[in-house]
Formats: C-alpha cells, structure tokens, sequence
C-alpha cells in the first residue's frame, strides 16, 4: 500500500513542491509514496510547476488509515480533520514544532533555516540520490520563495547553498530574475474576491487554547490594494465569526520595501499592538522590516496569549 506525502491546508509552493520532492526521494529509495496535495494550488505554484513540466499532485483530504509524511507543517490545525486516524512515519519541516503526536516513532528532518526545500535537498545529498533537472528546478524556485530571494530573516547560508546547487543542476544561471518573474505572478491581484486574497497563505495556529489565523501576501508593491483595505478588513471580520477565531491577521508584505502592511480583527487588538509595539489605526499598522510569519510574527503573537 503506498504512502501518501503532503503539506499543509492552503498549500504554497514550498508544501506542494516539497511533497513532490520527498516522494520522489522515497520512492528512489524503495519505499512506494504518492505526492497529494489539501487544496488547490495557488498562481505562484502554477507557474513552478508549468515552467518545469509538472502536474499538480492528486487532492487528497481524508487519511483515515493511511500511512503518510507530512511536509512543510506539524500543527494538527493545519493537518486533515482525521489525521489522528492516519500513521506518521515521519516529519520535514522548517517550522516550530506544532501539536501533531504519534503513537509510533517516526523519521523528523525539522532545521531552523529558510525552506522545506532546503530540508529535502540535504536529504538528497544524505542519501546519495540525484536530483533530476526539472526537479531541481522546482525545488530552487520553492526555496527563492520562501526565503523571499535570500531577503527573509529566515534565510541562512544552507538555503543560499541549497540554491546555487540546484542551479547548476537545473541549468539557470540567473535564477534572481526568474524568481521576480514569479513574484510578479504571486502579486497579481486583478479579479481576485477579498476571500481569496484572505486566504492566499493562510494558516490557523492554536495559541495556548486561542485560535487565531494568519494569512500573508507577498507581493511586490502592495499599493495595489490601497483600494481594498477596507473590503479585506470586512471580508476578516466574517471570517472570524466563521471559523471561530479569536484573532484573524492579514500581512500585506511588500517585498520590494521589506516590511508589511498588518491587517487586524481581533477580540483583544491590545494584544496585537504589545506584540509588534505598535499603535493599530483603523485595524492596520506598518511594520517595518517585517517579512517572516514563522519567525516575526508567530513568536511575537503567541506569548500574548499565556
């Protein structure tokens, strides 16, 4: 019976690439694995996978007795509803360690760096397996998002290396360019509804009891939504009393400026404000030099809550 390898809800390309990634490992490995994926693929993704010849990995959002690895996340939040029905046999990640527990041991590749990605090509290299072109190629551009090309405060020298290895292996020399090339696809917000824009990257974290939601847009000039920040306030509001959140946050970060533009409904906004230090005026405030959800805001946000 084969192994099903996913990230988490809402996946972004670092979860979709990385199952693909993993599985790929796997199964060169001798272990049968299925790349799935638990929503739909966002226009960044698309563009990964188009640009290297890939298919979306099949959906999949029921793993009741099922054998998986998990990539990208370890918060039950973020897992399917009946995840505790499923075996974990192991973890890749590159974020706190979440609330998911296991009844038998499992294999954990979790390092404090930039990228899942980063994660998946030591494991290559641990293994001695070669990385095919296209392969290569996604997991570059999965890595250059995530760290923002090099400028998240989540990025070491691992993801940077990581980078110019799969370069030379995929055959692109300036992969800053065509990491922009990707940006700009990520930022386009035309047509979009003030949901799929609240829900582009989202993910829901349990702070010590207390649901609270966070989403984030990167983008490359997020004056494009000057016009909208009402309209996405009022769409957070609704998705607070939806989905029972305490606290619902939206990032408007701007790439280019290297900080963002918070978005705030919250039953306690005091606590937002203790966090960042700053003074919220009509639900929003700058942060500046603010790029990182796991590593700038989660931490800050979470000790409000003890």
């Amino acid at each position: 019976m084969a192994t099903y390898v996913f990230g988490h809800t809402t996946p972004d390309s670092d979860s979709i690439v990385g199952a693909i990634a993993l599985a790929y490992l796997k199964n060169q490995l001798g272990e049968e694995c299925i790349a799935t994926r638990q929503g739909d693929i966002s226009a960044e993704t698309e563009f990964i996978l188009n640009k290297f010849g890939f298919e979306a990995p099949e959906l999949k959002t029921s793993v009741a007795g099922e054998k998986v690895y998990l990539v990208d996340f370890s918060d039950k939040a973020q897992a399917p509803k009946d995840i505790e029905e499923a075996t974990i046999l192991g973890i890749v990640d590159h974020h706190k360690l979440g609330d998911l527990t296991t009844d038998t041991p499992l294999e954990c590749w979790i390092r404090p760096i930039g990228c899942s990605n980063t994660v998946i090509k030591e494991m290559f290299d641990s293994y001695g397996v070669e990385i095919p072109k296209n392969l290569a190629g996604m997991m570059m551009l999965a890595i250059l998002s995530d760290t923002v090309i090099f400028k998240s405060p989540t990025c070491t020298k691992v993801d940077t290396k990581a980078v110019k290895e799969l370069s030379e292996i995929c055959g692109i020399e300036d992969y800053k360019a065509l990491a922009m090339e990707m940006f700009i696809v990520k930022s386009a917000v035309d047509g979009a509804s003030a949901r799929s824009l609240n829900t582009r990257d989202y993910k829901e974290f349990e702070m010590n009891g207390i649901k609270v939601g966070i989403n984030q847009l990167e983008m490359v000039d997020i004056t494009a939504l000057d016009n909208r920040k009402a309209e996405l306030l009022e769409d957070l509001k609704a998705m607070k009393e939806e989905k029972g959140l305490h606290t619902v946050l939206t990032l408007l970060t701007d790439i280019m400026k290297e900080g963002s533009t918070l978005l705030c409904v919250s039953d306690e906004p005091q606590k937002i404000e203790a966090a960042f230090g700053v003074k919220l005026q009509n639900n929003e405030a700058w942060l500046e030099g603010v790029m990182s959800r796991k590593k700038q805001v989660v931490p800050v946000v979470q000790p409000q809550f003890k």
